[in-house]
């Protein structure tokens, strides 16, 4: 198979080609503007030939990367060439910078999906996976699930229903075969540029820095293992016949984000930093009080389901982040 990732230096590009290039005949064609993600980050998984726009064949010949921006349509149109499936990661991440800057937020989640499902409609490829999030739905009563109308909270949300709502029309229009992936919170190693409340308060620690929680903490959320996150990405591009769908793809756990400061601390501590600090901030625009997912559908439409456990995922993540800083 021929993929094209989007965001392939960033976290889940990174451990998606991990995982793809156990089977050596795939070939991967990365594109990324390096905002997040690094060269040196992709190097850590594998070689790849870095190569620019006019040196692109007609199909990608190992893994390659061209650095440029989503947006650009014309490259959307040439990175595509010779590939089966596109697997959109590239997008403006988080609830607090679509606040901070929902015009970037809607240009990279809206137009910038927009190119690549164009793109996939001229250049006919196999499979189109979105990754999208809980966030499109808004302030529901959880557990959410693929049903649920949508009524998105933050611009973020919003700027990823429009992504799926583009994901729906080009299925039913153009007989793209679309996968929409609405992920929970995901974590684990690799994660060091992340800017997730897990990366972030182990890094904070770390740093003898104060951790902080927007508001008293009792907002929840659904922790997923990258791994975990992986293997359903890698269902999502095998599985047949199911074009069009939408899948909550997390654990079918709430944890507070209380909860989740006190199981962390309590791993960090028993690593060996000791003097960490938390404190209770205001509550953030655009957040939702309570998200955590029904993973039904996955399950009987991929065969898919989380193993790993949080205790067991947040003490792998806060080693990685250790090792990393030259802790252990």
């Amino acid at each position: 198979m021929n993929y094209l990732i989007t965001g392939g230096c960033g976290f889940l590009g990174t451990a998606l080609i991990q995982k793809l290039l156990t089977n050596e005949s795939n070939s991967i064609r990365v594109i990324d503007n390096l905002t997040t993600g690094s060269r040196n980050d992709l190097a850590k998984v594998t070689s790849y030939n870095e190569i620019n726009s006019t040196e692109i064949k007609d199909q990608p010949q190992g893994v390659e990367l061209i650095v440029g921006d989503i947006l650009d349509e014309k490259l959307s149109l040439m990175v595509t060439q010779g590939c089966d499936v596109i697997v959109h990661f590239a997008a403006n991440t988080g609830v607090g910078p679509s606040v901070q800057y929902p015009r970037l937020d809607c240009m990279n989640n809206v137009i910038g999906t927009f190119n690549y499902l164009e793109a996939a409609r001229i250049q006919n490829i196999h499979r189109f996976i979105l990754a999208s999030s809980g966030a499109p739905i808004g302030n529901v009563k959880p557990p959410i699930h693929e049903e649920l109308p949508p009524h998105p909270v933050s611009p973020y949300g919003a700027s990823k229903l429009a992504g799926e709502g583009y994901c729906s029309a080009y299925f039913n229009t153009f007989g793209v075969d679309t996968v929409i992936l609405r992920f929970g919170n995901v974590y684990g190693p690799g994660s060091l540029h992340k800017n997730s409340i897990v990366a972030k308060f182990i890094q904070q620690a770390i740093n003898g820095e104060t951790l902080e929680i927007y508001g008293d903490g009792s907002q929840t959320r659904d922790f997923i293992y990258i791994d975990d996150l992986i293997n359903a990405v890698q269902l999502a591009i095998s599985s047949p016949s199911i074009g069009g769908e939408a899948f909550q793809i997390a654990t079918n756990m709430e944890t507070t984000i209380g909860e989740l400061a006190e199981k962390l601390v309590k791993i960090i501590r028993s690593e060996g930093i000791q003097d960490i600090k938390i404190i209770n901030g205001d509550n953030r625009l655009g957040d939702v009080m309570r998200n955590y997912s029904d993973t039904t559908k996955a399950k009987v439409k991929l065969g898919w389901k989380p193993k790993v456990k949080l205790k067991e995922g947040l003490t792998k993540t806060v080693r990685y982040f250790m090792k990393v800083n030259e802790l252990l």
